[in-house]
């Protein structure tokens, strides 16, 4: 969608920021290859990850010329993006209006995505938080091989990482992984994820199926 309007590609080690939290950023981006993540960092170091983006996402649209970013945006692995700068935007919306309302889809889904994780942090325990990230990732990785009935994916998270989407300690996360594993639910070993069971996992999570549908689509 980006890339037909792009003004360049730009490529990211994994670790860099692509964006920082409190800078202005004066593109958009579309990931077209690779993982980043969504951060905001607390007072004391911690940090706090907002989102997973996938392949597909639209990165760093922000209201007004100068605002200031309010979370940072880091590659977790190795990625591509394809930018264009904030100031190219309304001519090309003015001139193609299904670009702008391409764009206000893409960064709907990402907040519905972004929702529906932050109730599971809320609301759920340990298990039914990994459960939710887990099932969701795994999903939406699937989703961009539509009809590839795939049942294990490369998931280049750590168990700090998930710890931080979670708001678990990587202790509390490496035991809930060992239950999840022993009730022969999932496998997640060197960052290779299996879904052994996805009825279970769809039950541990506490999801609605037709949710699970709708992220598909």
């Amino acid at each position: 969608m980006v890339a037909s309007y792009k003004s360049s590609d730009r490529e990211f080690e994994a670790g860099q920021d692509l964006f920082s939290l409190g800078k202005p950023c004066d593109s958009i981006y579309n990931l077209t290859e690779g993982w980043v993540i969504l951060y905001n960092l607390l007072e004391d170091g911690r940090r706090q990850i907002l989102h997973f983006a996938l392949p597909g996402a639209v990165l760093g649209f922000h209201p007004g010329d100068s605002a200031m970013m309010t979370y940072g945006a880091q590659a977790l692995t190795d990625v591509t993006v394809s930018s264009i700068p904030h100031k190219a935007l309304l001519p090309i919306v003015k001139q193609q209006p299904e670009f702008g309302l391409r764009l206000a889809w893409l960064i709907a889904r990402d907040c519905s995505l972004a929702f529906d994780r932050l109730t599971s942090i809320g609301r759920h325990s340990a298990s039914k938080r990994v459960a939710h990230l887990l099932l969701k990732l795994f999903i939406r990785y699937r989703a961009q091989w539509p009809g590839n009935q795939i049942e294990e994916m490369h998931l280049p998270l750590t168990q700090e990482d998930i710890g931080d989407a979670t708001g678990l300690t990587s202790v509390h996360v490496n035991r809930v992984l060992g239950d999840l594993r022993k009730d022969g639910i999932v496998k997640f070993h060197y960052r290779r994820l299996q879904i052994i069971n996805p009825d279970k996992l769809i039950d541990v999570a506490r999801i609605d199926p037709q949710l699970v549908l709708s992220w598909i689509r």
